[in-house]
């Protein structure tokens, strides 16, 4: 097995732990022996848990020696919750550690694999580094920035109303996409929404449909006395504030589910990292639907923001397209986003 092959099968380890490993990244790892053949796979553990390097050396036994590590990410070279992954390569005896990206967390940030290196280990880094960091972009955007990862996720009709004039959003889409949009929300540590969504729809805010567990639920504003999304966080400070509080909980990605006012703020400030748009095979018409982002129409089409489609699939009967915006060089200004925020439907199940 080749390294690039070796690498895909770690990528698909680390899939299937996505929603269970946070604040630690969901790592794949594979061992081959000397001969090339795969001896040992692993994925990490949830926090306390195996790393992935270990659990795959742990299967592979003595066949690791002399055999080659593939990691989606560097090993850690420090002493967290467990001891650091780089001792256990050093005492299986690999004589190759094949690494995708290096890990940009300031405890790691290299030093794992200059100890490989200085253990007379050879070291390969950057083996399908694109489609490895795609699959750890919220890890990396948090150990880099100290902030979390913002989806921006919104149900729609193909004429872009997440809800009608009467405020009736349920269901837009079918049940497959409600289904994804329940993993996503799985992948998601946090969730936030406006006080005007708790009080139209006193949604719970819970992963259902899918494994996993449920996020940290955030209402920017104030949730009433029986709201079923409480315990909650309530929110009275700017978002760029909020987003800084949730790096420091550890908080590795955010969803940002609504309503349309909210979903505005967070649009307007260049805070949003991924928009999940679910579309609809479904038309209101006129005037009057509930948008995805209320306010005032950018005047002219010359000035309207634009991003890329990272990806567009079919999910059921519905489309399932992200879009990414480009890179901005300048922060945007903070400002307070008061209670009123967030008056219509998130138009997604609740």
């Amino acid at each position: 097995m080749d390294d690039t092959t070796a690498m895909h099968e770690a990528m698909r380890r680390a899939a299937t732990v996505r929603t269970r490993t946070s604040p630690n990244p969901w790592v794949g790892a594979v061992v081959l022996d000397e001969a090339g053949r795969l001896v040992g796979t692993g994925a990490t553990q949830p926090p306390g848990g195996q790393h992935a390097e270990v659990a795959a050396l742990n299967e592979a036994g003595d066949l690791a020696r002399d055999g080659t590590l593939v990691v989606t990410l560097e090993p850690c070279s420090h002493h967290g919750r467990t001891p650091p992954c780089v001792d256990a390569v050093i005492v299986a005896g690999v004589a190759r550690v094949v690494v995708g990206v290096v890990d940009p967390d300031p405890k790691v940030a290299g030093s794992g694999m200059r100890a490989l290196r200085g253990a007379g280990i050879e070291v390969s880094e950057g083996v399908s580094a694109e489609a490895v960091a795609e699959q750890l972009e919220p890890y990396l955007h948090h150990r880099r920035t100290g902030r979390p990862f913002v989806v921006a996720k919104t149900a729609v009709t193909l004429d872009g109303a997440i809800a009608a004039p009467d405020g009736s959003s349920q269901w837009i889409t079918g049940e497959a996409a409600r289904t994804d949009a329940h993993r996503l929300r799985a992948e998601s540590d946090a969730i936030v929404v406006g006080a005007g969504t708790v009080r139209a729809d006193d949604p719970s805010l819970t992963v259902r449909h899918v494994e996993g567990r449920d996020p940290l639920r955030v209402v920017v504003g104030h949730a009433p006395d029986d709201a079923r999304m409480r315990p909650c966080i309530e929110w009275h400070d700017t978002l760029d504030a909020l987003l800084d509080e949730l790096g420091r909980r550890g908080v590795v990605q955010v969803m940002v589910e609504g309503g349309s006012r909210l979903l505005r703020s967070f649009h307007d400030l260049d805070l949003i990292d991924r928009y999940v748009f679910y579309v609809a095979p479904a038309l209101l018409g006129g005037s009057d639907m509930v948008p995805v982002l209320a306010g005032p129409t950018t005047p002219s089409l010359a000035d309207a923001w634009r991003g890329r489609f990272a990806d567009v699939r079919r999910v059921g009967d519905d489309l399932r397209l992200d879009l990414v915006p480009h890179t901005r060089s300048d922060p945007m200004p903070s400002t307070a986003v008061s209670d009123s925020v967030s008056v219509h439907s998130t138009g997604g199940e609740r």
